[in-house]
Parts: structure tokens; sequence; C-alpha cells
């Protein structure tokens, strides 16, 4: 419940893991699997001039995806709840070497149309007096544990494409996303506009298995000795496109992205029924926000079930999250304490 990244590996990427240990391979991306998974990247988003790079880091793809789209002296815009902007500790500031993120509100974590073109006004094009707009960030799902639908991001492409910005997605929790939406992968990246996409697989079932994909074969200027230069260009690929592959094989990703929903959507029918505790924002992943009464806190507190959480003056916030091995007894347990209530 605290986190979707402090639960181990599915059996199936650790046996993956286990199977590229056997012999030698070339390194730096150079093996068979990691060529591999470049395909299979091609095959999920139905694209065949992407390009992707396997990293370990989801703070490290989104820096240097954003560092690639985005010059020293420009401008990205992102939600002020994004990660990039609260929680990667001036990573982009560092990877770019000092171009600036422009945070704007937005309602449930995302950002509007009219919101952005507002953000992009107040820079003058060719005006060397201010910062260059180059790019915009969303996150889907949110860090709100809100979901973008496709037609939302197209909305929001067609404000960026008419300032001839670069949209890019981190997606740390893209599958879950997908599993709500029910559309293809393509359907909710590059078909409505998004030209880069920071792919998550270590919050839902491998050890740390990240890639960024562009794609649009132009956008790619420079990713890899930016990878190199900041010490993300990886020695043993292979282990980490061994469990993309596994991570993939059978539908995998998107049967641990649906289990963690399930059981998202379980605890949230329990919450909805409560006079204890409610959402923050709309529950529509695996990531959910919640107010509850300082009693029933105490209660979670004294049987040991954790969650971060934050005190206000009448009530406690708390942000719980489900994952691909979170089973019904889990749920359960949690949920009869809510019923006490």
């Amino acid at each position: 419940m605290r986190s979707d990244n402090i639960t181990g590996i599915s059996d199936k990427v650790l046996e993956a893991i286990m199977r590229a240990n056997d012999g030698k391979a070339l390194a730096y991306s150079e093996d068979e699997l990691s060529n591999r998974s470049k395909e299979k990247f091609r095959e999920i988003f139905e694209k065949e001039d992407i390009i992707s790079h396997n990293l370990v880091s989801g703070t490290a793809t989104n820096t240097l995806i954003l560092s690639t789209l985005c010059p020293t002296y420009g401008v990205t815009f992102c939600h002020e709840h994004s990660h990039v902007y609260a929680d990667e500790c001036g990573g982009f500031e560092f990877q770019t070497g000092g171009a600036k993120l422009h945070p704007i509100c937005g309602q449930n974590g995302k950002l509007t149309p009219a919101a952005l073109e507002g953000a992009i006004g107040r820079y003058i094009v060719d005006e060397p007096h201010h910062n260059q707009p180059a790019a915009v960030t969303i996150a889907n799902s949110t860090e709100a544990g809100t979901i973008y639908m496709p037609d939302e991001i197209e909305a929001l492409s067609r404000v960026i494409k008419k300032h001839k910005l670069k949209l890019h997605m981190d997606g740390a929790r893209f599958a879950n996303a997908l599993d709500n939406v029910g559309c293809s992968p393509a359907e909710l990246t590059w078909k409505v506009g998004v030209d880069a996409l920071s792919f998550g697989t270590t919050k839902n079932g491998t050890m740390g298995a990240e890639a960024a994909i562009f794609f649009n074969q132009s956008d790619d200027q420079g990713f890899v000795y930016r990878s190199m230069r900041s010490g993300h260009l990886i020695s043993k690929s292979r282990f980490i496109a061994a469990q993309i592959l596994a991570y993939f094989e059978n539908d995998h990703w998107l049967n641990n992205a649906k289990h963690a929903n399930k059981m998202a959507l379980k605890l949230a029918r329990a919450i909805e029924k409560s006079e204890a505790i409610e959402f923050k924002y709309p529950q529509q992943s695996n990531v959910m926000f919640v107010k509850m009464k300082p009693e029933l806190h105490d209660e979670f507190e004294s049987a040991g079930i954790e969650y971060f959480s934050s005190c206000e003056s009448s009530y406690v916030e708390a942000r719980m999250v489900t994952a691909f091995n979170t089973t019904n007894s889990d749920m359960d347990r949690i949920i009869e304490i809510i019923e006490k209530f």
C-alpha cells in the first residue's frame, strides 16, 4: 500500500534474468536480447521507425528525453505536481544544463489546453530575453492517479503542435493507464501526438527496466551521448532487455496492471460506501489519494498498514497504491478496518 515500487520481481521476469545470466553477450545494447527488445517496442507500438533506449531509472529516462528535446535556453511546461518538477531533485535542470521548467496549475493533476496556451503565451519567440518554448511533459497516469484519455492528449497536442513544441509522456505507470483506457499503446501515444515516452516497467513487476522511446527518429539527436556522459549507458544491457521481453511475453505486463487496477477498484468500492474516508481525486488507476478521519488512520497504523500520509487540521491525507502482487486478502484486511467506521 505504500507504493508499487517496494514490491519484489514477478517470477516470469526473475526467471528471464536467470536465463540471461547463462554465457556471454556483447555490452552496451549490442547484444541479441537488446536488439529483440527494440523490435518488440516497434511491434507493441505499431511503428517501424521508432527508436528506443533501455535504461534502469525512471528519473534518468524522463530527464534524458527532455534534455534531448529541450535546449539549455529552452522551457518545458509541466503540471505543478509533476514528478519531473516536484520529485526529481533538479534532474531536468542538471541534464539540460539549466533549461527552465514552467509549472502549470490544473485540476486533478492534469493540464488543460487553455492553461497551456496561456503559459506558452508568456514567452516571446525569437526574443533573446526569454527562454524559448520547447516541450511539454505530461504523465499517464498522473501524480494524482488520474488518467489522460486519448482525446484529452490530442487536444493538448493541437496547442503544442501549433507552437511547434514537442510532447513527452512520463509513463511510469503506463500499463495501468492503458488497461483502464482500453485502447492500444499507439492510440494512447504517437497517434494522438506524443513525440517521446518514458516507458516504465519497474512499478509493474521488473527489477529495474525503463525505456526512452522516440516516435520520430529526428528527435533522438544526441541521446546516446547524453546517456554515456551521465552514466546511464548500461554495460550488461542484456539483463535489462531480458526483463522487458519477459514483461511483454503473453501480455504479462497488461495482466499485472489489470490485477493492480482490479485491487484498487475493490478498495475504491469500500471507500465510496464509507463516511470515514473519501477520495481527494477521482479514482482512475492503482494510485489513490484519500482524506480520512484521524481515528481511521490510527486504526490503520495500529494494524501495521503502511502508506504515505500527512496530517491536516481535522483529517489525514494519504496516498494508497496497489500492485501486481497485491492479494485479495490484503484488500480484505483494509476493507474490514474501513467498515468498522
